[in-house]
């Protein structure tokens, strides 16, 4: 925990351990090995959260968790949330190590991640419950045609991309939200939670305007 406690130190009062980490990746400093050492958090196959800063794994796009897929036969099975199970087994109760210094459109941190000497990217690829991330790199391609070609996981059947599951799900919401603007921001005791069309949880998720919740257009709202 040497890595958590320099941190300490660069803690300015008021200041969140997630903005110190993000100024320490800025900077070169030693938000790597604060990550190193911290407790794990999976929230999908394609995301981790260590010490409140969310993790974004690079080149792969792993399932939503509210989406399904065909197996063989043609039955329904989950596997967007067979995706984050995995990803939580795979992190349970070993150091998980993650290195990036880029940031996506929702804040979190592009990495690399490993659990112990476990390349967590290319293990959901390899087990064909994350798709290579094309669109932005071609890392895990050869990964992605191996699974393709011995129909490992979500290749045994049939599926919708991520990005197209997501891109649906948008279209489906958009015209029947508040003034065209699907994103729903909900206020919870965990704080503000941003629900996306294509959500575990969107269509439960009520809008309580009295206590400042409202809709948004787009990420950058």
């Amino acid at each position: 925990m040497a890595a958590y406690d320099a941190l300490s130190r660069h803690k300015r009062a008021g200041q969140s351990f997630s903005d110190v980490i993000k100024a320490h990746f800025a900077s070169g400093g030693v938000g790597a090995d604060l990550l190193a050492a911290a407790r794990q958090v999976r929230v999908d196959g394609d995301t981790l959260e260590i010490s409140g800063q969310r993790i974004r794994i690079e080149g792969i796009d792993a399932f939503e968790k509210a989406q399904t897929c065909l197996d063989a036969k043609g039955r329904e099975w989950s596997c967007g949330m067979a995706g984050r199970d995995l990803l939580s087994q795979l992190a349970a109760g070993i150091k998980v190590r993650c290195t990036g210094k880029a940031y996506d459109d929702y804040g979190r941190l592009l990495a690399d991640c490993y659990a112990g000497d476990l390349n967590l990217g290319q293990t959901m690829v390899d087990k064909g419950l994350a798709v290579a991330f094309i669109k932005y790199t071609d890392t895990y391609a050869a990964r992605e045609r191996l699974a393709r070609n011995n129909g490992i996981g979500v290749w045994s059947g049939s599926f919708l991309p991520p990005a197209e599951f997501r891109a649906r799900q948008w279209a489906a919401t958009t015209g029947t939200a508040q003034g065209d603007c699907p994103i729903k921001g909900n206020i919870s005791d965990s704080g503000r939670i941003y629900h996306m069309p294509y959500s575990e949880n969107y269509a439960d998720t009520q809008i309580n305007t009295a206590r400042g919740e409202r809709w948004f257009c787009s990420e950058a709202d």
